[in-house]
């Protein structure tokens, strides 16, 4: 009707922020992962068969080291996009025009674009340098390390239940379904250190949250502030996430494409 006043609907935010960051680099993350694991045990174990669980347990720790290479920019620049539709819900409803537009900081300025990896990555190389995409390494390292300690051991012996006398190989769906299980326990044992993580590595602090000097500092005001249980949120979705994820790469890995990898270190 002629003359009537209407109100302008804050506008959707789009729930998909990150998923670009994570497609593109979680191949290398994992390749990464499951050749430097190969590449130990065959170090450590001479032909990387035999089971031996301290050997198994140093091997993934030596994946685990190698992977952050890749994983810490990755997490941080993948946990800064999902944070933006959160920061800027406060300032779209304090306007009264509609804005799809979003705002990202990493300085003292604000930046009136949506963001995207590549501007929030060079943002904090600006600002910040290499050191800015590796804020929270101390953190990534620290879950990643024993997510890799308890996963590849765990992993290894689950699949060999699988192995064939005839291949010497399990099959792929056993291969898939020892991934699943392997990965969705230790992604669950590992929570705690990766609600640390990613409570380090947001940048962006909303009105009345903490801002944290170190891991310990960020353990001891989560359990002050939200209690136990606080560590072990998001445990469940971590393991529907990471199940199907390691039991898809370690099905493909163990088809052969492992052994190829391996070489071209010989």
């Amino acid at each position: 009707m002629p003359g009537k006043c209407t109100t302008a609907m804050p506008q959707p935010q789009p729930q998909s922020q990150g998923a670009a960051v994570n497609l593109t680099l979680v191949t290398p993350e994992k390749a990464i992962k499951l050749a430097a694991n190969d590449f130990f045990r065959q170090l450590l174990m001479e032909d990387g068969m035999q089971r031996n669980l301290k050997m198994e347990m140093l091997a993934g720790c030596g994946a685990g080291m190698c992977q952050v290479v890749v994983t810490c920019p990755m997490e941080m620049l993948k946990i800064q996009l999902q944070d933006a539709g959160r920061l800027a819900a406060p300032h779209q409803s304090s306007t009264s025009a509609p804005s799809s537009s979003r705002f990202y900081t990493t300085g003292s300025a604000s930046t009136h674009k949506r963001p995207s990896a590549t501007l929030i990555a060079w943002e904090l190389l600006r600002t910040q340098g290499l050191a800015g995409l590796y804020k929270g390494l101390g953190a990534t390292l620290l879950r990643d390390i024993p997510f890799s300690i308890i996963y590849f051991p765990m992993f290894a012996n689950l699949n060999n239940l699988g192995v064939h006398e005839l291949t010497g190989k399990a099959s792929f769906a056993h291969s898939f379904v020892s991934g699943c299980i392997a990965g969705s326990l230790a992604a669950v044992a590992v929570t705690p250190l990766d609600v640390l993580k990613t409570r380090i590595q947001t940048l962006k602090k909303g009105l009345g949250e903490d801002v944290y000097s170190g891991i310990m500092d960020c353990a001891r005001k989560l359990w002050i502030q939200e209690g136990p249980s606080a560590f072990m949120k998001g445990a469940g979705c971590r393991a529907l996430v990471i199940a199907p994820l390691f039991g898809i790469a370690q099905g493909v890995y163990f088809i052969g494409i492992g052994e190829h990898i391996l070489k071209y270190f010989e």
